[in-house]
């Protein structure tokens, strides 16, 4: 027989038992001649309900009993306020003796069936009225508006089901039990906050376990993690607020711990609010995102501080989740800084890709993975770019190609530099590489960006800086958070775009709004240091950037105007030459009088072609002289004039 069986069947006879204890009140009240109907369904419910074997561990109702510290009444009141959940002839049974006809036993009944004195009556009224029963919710008196003894018992929500060994929760709890994988996760575990939590959770203390990460989701995969360190069982919830109490319920029934995700409101003020568990006498784990509003209630308080996961422990991560690339799991522990649970997601999505194409897996197969496993959900001022573009794309001076190529160096040998020849160790944010773009608009520096997000194999995150910066106080770092959370997500080069707006100099203070907007500044110091992949920001005015955020760059790039033979390839390459007509155009004449930015060579050559196919023609020396005449009047800048020999267009 199997164990949900078992404890099944020993339910439905503790039911069938307590069934019988109302046939009897029923004979008492009416004479042998006159039995009720339900009388005799009671009476056969336990002839026809076997003996249960007894359960070699505590079943759902004991645990629940036992973590409780319940008495026989109180355990009784659970059955009796179940029974309609057990058959719907009890519901019928019930219905019939409701004063207002409703299948649900009330508290005079229940006092007639368990009390058999003055005293127990007594007790049951306290149990019912601020009984444990009643404060953690696995019984509800409702009909408050009713005398007492008229008022309706009733369970919890799907507490029956759970007590009868269903992996069931009530409305409105999402609950997670899939064992994570722990790989890298060794020097956290052994750590002291760690253990005082751990010890707690061994001993069952009622205390209040908060994982703090830089998301929700980390902190709760790693709450699951140090609950099943313990040996103890982790129940991943996330819940409406409503539901909190039965979700605490059902997790002591089960002999779970509730490992509970706080997403913090949109509109948070003060104190963020705790869930109702006050009077759940275990451990429970709160898990939210570090810098969020302080966390009130009255429990006793361990905070468990979640940091990233250090090189060598992500090596140990891909090693285990992608044995076939462990040549690489370097290379892989510095490119993406996912947790276990992650990792190991992506490891199945890369086994399947094999597993329909054969051969064996790739780096590009776990980029996929992780750019299609991030599903970004991307909030208001920010733009994803899935990057095309290459080296050759890009027409830079030696010296500024050599930067980011040596920015792209610098990400891919940091397993080398940082661990194994010990460079900056312990230093918070030795991984991230921060680079300033400045120039003029239009000399590449956002195609740069996506250039070294192509090379580094990820996407590129750009930031809408003005959707970005809120009037309201205390709105911009929301919005600075959800930036570098999405960008960690999903494990892409983050681009702030004309970046001075955000990161200007500091101003001095003279009202609240300087106060804040200087705040701001600071908290996105502090997150830029904390950021492990590659920020870019990208301005027209170098002068304008704090100089704070100047000592904390790896990179500064200057953007200038091209040569006149930079400008020649730029022709180059926005001119196809299979382009009817472009052959027999001087490009260099063109790059010698025109001092135009890669932007500008660009829109005049789209324009071009559009002029020509327009008119059915080639492309003429004419057609893109005046396309470049547009740009010039675009751009605000006086025409140098007509190439000699050439009166007019």
């Amino acid at each position: 027989m199997s164990d949900r069986r078992a404890v099944a069947e020993r339910l439905a006879r503790r039911a069938a038992e307590l069934g019988v204890r109302l046939a009897d009140l029923l004979g008492r009240v009416q004479p042998p001649e006159r039995a009720m109907p339900g009388q005799t369904f009671l009476m056969s419910m336990l002839e026809g309900t076997p003996q249960a074997e007894a359960p070699a561990e505590p079943d759902p109702l004991d645990r629940l009993a036992a973590s409780l510290g319940l008495s026989k009444c109180e355990v009784d009141l659970i059955l009796f306020a179940g029974l309609p959940e057990e058959h719907e002839g009890y519901a019928s049974v019930l219905r019939s003796m409701h004063p207002r006809g409703e299948p649900r036993p009330t508290i005079g009944l229940a006092a007639q069936v368990l009390c058999h004195s003055p005293s127990e009556r007594g007790r049951l009224r306290e149990a019912l009225e601020e009984g444990t029963l009643v404060k953690v919710g696995a019984v509800r008196v409702e009909d408050r508006g009713a005398p007492f003894f008229e008022r309706s018992l009733v369970l919890a929500d799907a507490l029956w089901q759970a007590l009868v060994g269903l992996d069931v929760w009530p409305a409105g709890v999402k609950a997670e039990s899939s064992a994570d994988p722990v790989w890298g996760l060794g020097e956290w575990l052994a750590s002291r906050p760690v253990q005082s939590a751990r010890m707690a959770l061994v001993r069952k203390a009622p205390r209040t376990i908060l994982v703090l990460a830089d998301s929700e989701d980390i902190a709760w995969r790693r709450g699951a993690a140090l609950v099943a360190s313990t040996g103890r069982i982790p129940a991943r919830l996330a819940m409406v607020r409503e539901a909190e109490k039965a979700a605490s319920v059902h997790a002591l029934a089960r002999g779970m711990v509730p490992v509970i995700k706080i997403v913090e409101p949109a509109e948070s003020h003060g104190a963020l609010p705790l869930p109702e568990l006050g009077y759940h006498p275990e451990p429970v784990v709160l898990c939210a995102r570090r810098g969020a509003a302080p966390l009130g209630g009255g429990r006793p308080l361990l905070v468990v501080p979640v940091e990233r996961l250090a090189h060598t422990a992500r090596r140990e991560v891909w090693s285990q989740a992608l044995p076939d690339l462990q040549h690489h799991a370097g290379a892989l522990a510095a490119r993406y800084t996912l947790e276990p649970s992650a990792a190991a997601e992506v490891a199945s999505d890369v086994a399947s890709l094999r597993e329909i194409q054969g051969g064996e897996p790739g780096l590009e197969s776990v980029a996929e993975s992780v750019r299609a496993r991030a599903n970004l959900s991307l909030t208001s001022g920010i733009r994803l770019v899935q990057p095309r573009a290459s080296w050759q794309h890009l027409v830079l001076p030696q010296e500024r190609l050599a930067q980011l190529q040596e920015a792209v160096a610098r990400l891919q040998h940091q397993s080398l530099v940082l661990d194994e020849w010990g460079f900056l160790k312990d230093r918070p944010g030795a991984r991230g590489v921060r680079m300033l773009f400045s120039g003029p608009p239009g000399t590449g520096k956002s195609l740069s960006a996506e250039v070294v997000a192509s090379a580094l194999g990820v996407d590129l995150l750009a930031v809408d800086i003005s959707r970005v910066v809120s009037k309201w106080i205390g709105e911009t770092e929301k919005h600075l958070a959800e930036v570098f959370d999405t960008a960690e997500r999903a494990q892409a080069v983050l681009l702030f775009d004309e970046a001075d707006a955000l990161f200007g100099k500091r101003t001095e203070v003279s009202d609240a709004h300087d106060r804040y907007a200087n705040l701001e500044t600071a908290y996105l110091l502090s997150r830029l240091e904390r950021f492990e992949g590659l920020a870019i920001l990208s301005t027209n005015l170098r002068q304008n950037v704090d100089p704070a955020f100047l000592r904390r760059l790896e990179f500064v790039v200057e953007f200038r105007e091209p040569s006149v033979e930079e400008r020649y390839d730029l022709w180059l390459k926005h001119l196809p030459r299979e382009a009817p007509g472009v052959s027999t155009i001087d490009l260099r004449e063109l790059a010698t009088l025109y001092s135009l930015v890669g932007g500008l060579i660009r829109n005049a050559s789209v324009a071009a072609g559009f002029l020509a196919a327009a008119s059915d023609k080639e492309i003429t020396r004419p057609l893109l002289i005046q396309a470049i005449r547009r740009e010039y009047e675009n751009a605000g800048r006086s025409f140098p004039g007509l190439p000699s020999g050439m009166s007019a267009l």
